[in-house]
């Protein structure tokens, strides 16, 4: 296990913490105690108070280099961020606005990286069928007449969904105009109606050259897993574009595992990541602090 305080190069993502440290300067120091000097501002259910971030930042030399867009909408619930492809004017401008707003305390924190992680399709049918499917599939292992359905289904969003897809690129392009020190770092999506498939993905990035690409390997894992592309697939085609990776383990039916207790082949990963992208640890909340250690160490034993 590595030892606690000894820095290491890798990010700590808050969403790590859950709700169990319920302010920014706690979770610094926590993160600082297992070796890290770097963090993540990740998506929490109950995000900490930022009371302290400052102090604790020049007290510990810590470093945010990134940040993951989301908040609540408070007019629908959902996450503003998810409708950047609105074709409703007010919920697109609404979700312009919060990423705005992330931009602006990202820079008042020295942190150039926003993290946007796809959009929705609004179709309602096809929203209640990705519930459908995922009430079905979710937590088992799939037959392969089921992936052939997922990808049937996931086909179908793509064609669906391309006008939100021209109206998701317009507005990463007013952010980018707005905010061109700012770097925004595309994540394939969780859901199975969203935007960002993985040929979506590619016309982002082929029509805004400055986007850049952030891999998630728990939720490409799961999504492979299910018959759509696979890891290998989703590096081969975008590594050269990627800033950033999420570092977690996962199974045919459960991500945000601990390093190293999965099945993911962190080996092979770890020979398509450029040298300079950011290397965040993020596994689920219900892993403690010895877990995080031994995801280090699974990563440093593992030369990734």
């Amino acid at each position: 296990m590595t030892t606690p305080g000894i820095p290491n190069e890798y990010s700590l993502s808050t969403t790590c913490f859950g709700s169990r440290l319920g302010t920014i300067q706690d979770q610094i120091f926590a993160a600082v105690g297992m070796g890290f000097r770097r963090i993540e501002l990740g998506l929490a259910e109950r995000p900490p108070t930022m009371d302290g971030l400052e102090d604790s930042q020049r007290e510990t030399g810590v470093k945010i280099p990134s940040l993951v867009a989301g908040c609540r909408d408070p007019l629908n619930g959902s996450m503003a961020v998810e409708r950047l492809g609105s074709l409703v004017p007010e919920e697109c401008e609404r979700a312009l606005n919060s990423v705005r707003r992330h931009v602006r305390l990202a820079q008042s924190w020295g942190c150039n990286t926003i993290v946007v992680q796809g959009s929705k399709v609004e179709n309602p049918g096809l929203q209640r069928e990705a519930r459908d499917l995922a009430l079905r599939f979710t937590g088992q292992v799939l037959e392969p007449e089921e992936q052939e359905e997922v990808v049937s289904f996931v086909q179908r969003v793509q064609k669906s969904a391309q006008l939100q897809i021209e109206q998701f690129c317009r507005s990463l392009y007013t952010l980018q105009q707005e905010s061109p020190a700012t770097v925004i770092a595309l994540e394939p999506g969780r859901e199975l109606d969203d935007l960002l498939s993985f040929e979506a993905m590619g016309w982002v990035l082929d029509d805004l050259e400055t986007l850049r690409y952030w891999h998630d390997v728990g939720r490409i894992h799961l999504r492979e897993r299910m018959g759509l592309p696979t890891q290998g697939q989703w590096l081969d085609a975008y590594a050269s574009r990627m800033c950033g990776i999420h570092l977690q383990d996962a199974t045919e039916t459960e991500a945000e595992k601990a390093i190293g207790t999965g099945e993911v082949d962190f080996r092979g990963i770890g020979e398509y990541v450029p040298s300079q992208a950011e290397k965040v640890v993020e596994i689920g909340p219900r892993h403690g602090r010895a877990e995080i250690l031994a995801s280090v160490q699974f990563l440093l034993d593992n030369g990734f």
